[in-house]
């Protein structure tokens, strides 16, 4: 069995009187892609936010490296293993391309900004941007270019574990392919762990190792992407061929 990087136990979280997260258990384990599914207001994105820390859960455990994150002594320590690709790009647009992307270099790292800019133009060629993109303002690139953009900003100072919220919405097929391709070389030229969340089912079977579906606050199944195309799980099986038939019920 891989060594746990993350491990989360019993979690709990609710806005209101509405319980999001109902005792989540899930472990990613070391240099592994887990992306969790499920459709939208199941609570993927306060997954994600609990674990980074940026929503203090009410109920539970998070570990990383077996490390408790939810400790005010951990947590700035724990964020700087972490690296965040966000669903809209949440590019900075009084910034150039190279200012995003060398963002947590300057702020956090008190990089000089020459040496700064040479480090994002050379992420920038990673993710299949020419050095001239640099100098430009987020408005001025298109949405797959703004994503190879904030994936550069993701992986640059290095993390040990990258998160990916809905990495291919707003693209077309054959774009959302190409950052598909990018997130699986970056991770395994990091050596990255690697936590997705989506309803994207090209992109879990692209870049997922293994997948947990998430449904009514808690994690109902667990396996590898073959595993998945052959579960009888009605819950798994309904998501991933879209149906609008089956046990999970849309308010229309």
């Amino acid at each position: 069995m891989s060594e746990v990087k993350i491990s989360i136990r019993n979690l709990h979280k609710t806005f209101g009187t509405k319980q999001v997260l109902k005792g989540v258990d899930l472990d990613v384990f070391k240099g592994q892609s887990l992306v969790v599914i499920g459709g939208s207001g199941t609570g993927k994105s306060v997954l994600i936010k609990c674990i980074q820390g940026l929503l203090e859960p009410d109920f539970g455990t998070i570990e990383i490296d077996g490390v408790d994150v939810l400790s005010e002594k951990t947590k700035s320590h724990i964020s700087e293993k972490m690296g965040m690709l966000f669903q809209g790009g949440a590019l900075f647009d009084s910034l150039s391309v190279w200012e995003n992307v060398a963002f947590s270099l300057i702020e956090n790292k008190g990089y000089d900004r020459q040496v700064a800019k040479r480090e994002a133009v050379r992420v920038l060629r990673q993710v299949g941007l020419a050095p001239d993109v640099a100098d430009l303002s987020p408005s001025e690139l298109s949405g797959g270019m703004q994503k190879r953009v904030g994936l550069a900003r993701a992986i640059i100072t290095k993390p040990d574990i990258i998160f990916f919220d809905e990495p291919t919405t707003g693209l077309d097929p054959i774009m959302a392919d190409v950052i598909n391709d990018l997130i699986v070389e970056s991770a395994k030229g990091l050596g990255a762990t690697t936590l997705t969340i989506t309803h994207d089912m090209s992109s879990v079977r692209k870049i997922a190792d293994r997948v947990a579906m998430l449904y009514q606050g808690k994690i109902i199944w667990q396996g590898t992407v073959k595993e998945m195309d052959k579960t009888e799980n009605p819950y798994v099986v309904q998501f991933i061929n879209g149906c609008a038939q089956g046990p999970i019920k849309v308010e229309v």
